[in-house]
């Protein structure tokens, strides 16, 4: 046992590399691209530590080259499901107890694996299987995952030091134990960084988990797993699972030991979990936390005071970036009569200028959207809009014949309550509506309920009274709000993430809120001189 107090320095966000010419980054990871885009991968299920490879599986293929195979993934069902908890049930037991310096190591390795010698290794892997450009990889696999990890140890430090007071000759003191039971993480595509901390972080705080990772990101998830284990991941803390959705439901979810669900995906997945826990609720042995992140319909609004070319770059940034597929892709826009000309002329010359394609060519914007259902759902919305009366398609178009492309795009909706307006797409494509200037109050209104959903947000004008004005109208229309700035890119430790109303549970990735979901506080009070008298004074007459 140690006898001391070891201490873990607030991190600093790790740092973007640029990829510039003739940079040693550029060369490794065009290297890494052309390794692993000449490779097919067998993916096994990893459970209790060992590879188990099974009949079914699937072909995974690059999204921008859809007949470009490069991982075979295994899939588990009703047996390695069970295997899988029985191995979560059976690590626990050591897990648990390790002490709290030596499981945080093993995860700072990780970071510093994923950093250094991992980086390019795990950004290829995400350009390939989910179609990100290098910038869009860099941020993701290598940047956020890599601040995920290390705030994820610095913050359940922090968490451990929360203890309350106590008086006189008694000592109170709060432990910090994991859920009972084991963690289930389901985890999106859209991002190796919260695949991989949607199953560390409950880890991080002692838990034991199955990952059932997206078969459309499963290599990146997969290369994650392995990286773990290097680190000395012990054997069963995290079990990887690749699987069906409705295998997760009938196996996994009805357990008695299930304690708790973290995801990250559509509110109607999230809310049949709810309905199946519900169901469930009388055998379990506790009450399940259930922790999520799903859709969104995020917002722009603009005020008539607002810098027109700033929100112009917002607008193709915050739409059009990796395809719109983040949870925070700007998807509507308000944007009031009297600018609308020039935001429109500058939205759709700098929309032209995106180049679309292979994610190799370090020349590109934008890659593909990630499947073929992705792309024709994407597409049944901008038909949708080609034949209505109530919206013009400003640009947009798409293509299917080698990768699942589909080009920046602008629908004008003539109604504020237009079905692109108000159903999340997934894509890029952003819906305008044009507001006459006297009626903000009311577009703001329209702003906030429109959409079921509360997840980003952004503003942009230059009257101060203005934006006083309209952060309050919004207050409860995002659980990330943005100010003259792009609604995505939220950075670990500096914008917690997380949303409300029909985008979830906004117990904010990445910080401490969400760690606080993962423990079991357990509360003891010792009394150093205890009392030996049974009546109490004023039961004492004169």
């Amino acid at each position: 046992m140690n006898n001391a107090y070891f201490k873990i320095h607030e991190p600093k966000n790790e740092p973007i590399f640029g990829y510039m010419p003739a940079s040693k980054e550029k060369a490794a990871l065009k290297a890494e691209l052309k390794r692993q885009s000449e490779t097919v991968v067998k993916i096994p299920l990893i459970i209790g530590g060992e590879e188990i490879y099974t009949e079914n599986t699937v072909k995974i293929t690059m999204p921008h080259d859809h007949h470009h195979v490069i991982a075979e993934c295994s899939m588990a069902g009703e047996k390695e499901l069970k295997m899988a908890i029985d191995a979560a049930m059976a690590a626990k037991k050591s897990w648990a107890v390790m002490p709290w310096e030596h499981r945080a190591s093993i995860f700072m390795k990780c970071a510093e694996l994923l950093a250094g010698p991992w980086r390019a290794k795990m950004n290829a892997a995400t350009m390939l299987g989910q179609s990100k450009t290098a910038f869009q990889a860099e941020i993701d696999s290598a940047c956020e995952l890599t601040d995920f990890i290390r705030y994820n140890v610095y913050n359940a430090q922090e968490l451990y030091k929360q203890q309350p007071n106590s008086v006189g000759a008694i000592w109170d003191r709060n432990e910090f134990r994991p859920l009972d039971g084991f963690v289930t993480a389901l985890t999106p595509f859209n991002f190796t960084s919260i695949g991989g901390n949607l199953a560390l972080a409950p880890a991080v705080m002692g838990n034991t988990v199955l990952w059932k990772p997206s078969t459309t990101a499963v290599l990146s998830n997969y290369y994650f797993m392995r990286l773990m284990m290097e680190a000395g991941l012990p054997a069963g803390v995290i079990n990887f699972i690749p699987c069906r959705g409705v295998d997760i439901s009938k196996y996994v979810i009805p357990h008695p030991d299930f304690g708790g669900f973290h995801f990250t995906g559509s509110t109607k997945v999230f809310s049949g979990v709810w309905t199946t826990v519900g169901q469930n609720i009388a055998t379990y042995k506790s009450y399940p936390r259930i922790v999520g992140e799903t859709g969104g319909k995020d917002f722009i609004f603009a005020h008539k005071s607002a810098d027109v070319e700033a929100l112009s770059a917002a607008i193709v940034r915050g739409a059009f970036e990796y395809q719109g597929q983040k949870c925070s892709a700007a998807s509507r826009a308000y944007i009031p009569a009297s600018i609308w000309e020039d935001v429109k002329t500058r939205v759709l010359a700098e929309a032209a200028k995106l180049k679309v394609g292979d994610v190799s060519d370090f020349t590109t914007f934008m890659g593909a959207v990630i499947d073929k259902a992705s792309f024709d759902n994407i597409k049944s919305y901008i038909d949708y809009a080609n034949e209505s009366p109530d919206a013009e398609v400003l640009c947009g178009s798409y293509d299917d014949s080698k990768g699942w492309f589909v080009y920046p795009t602008v629908i004008l909706a003539k109604k504020p309550d237009f079905k692109s307006m108000v159903e999340e797409i997934f894509g890029p494509v952003i819906t305008i509506y044009v507001y006459d200037d006297d009626k903000l109050d009311e577009t703001l209104e329209l702003c906030d309920t429109t959409s079921a959903y509360a997840l980003t947000g952004a503003i942009f004008a230059q009257d101060r009274e203005a934006i006083i004005h309209m952060e309050a109208a919004l207050n409860n229309a995002a659980g990330n709000f943005y100010i003259n700035d792009k609604p995505t890119g939220a950075v670990v430790g500096q914008q917690p993430f997380g949303g409300a109303r029909a985008s979830g549970t906004n117990d904010k990735a990445g910080s401490v809120f969400n760690l606080i979901r993962w423990v079991n506080i357990k509360c003891t009070k010792e009394n150093f001189v205890p009392s030996a008298d049974i009546n109490y004074p004023y039961m004492i007459e004169e």
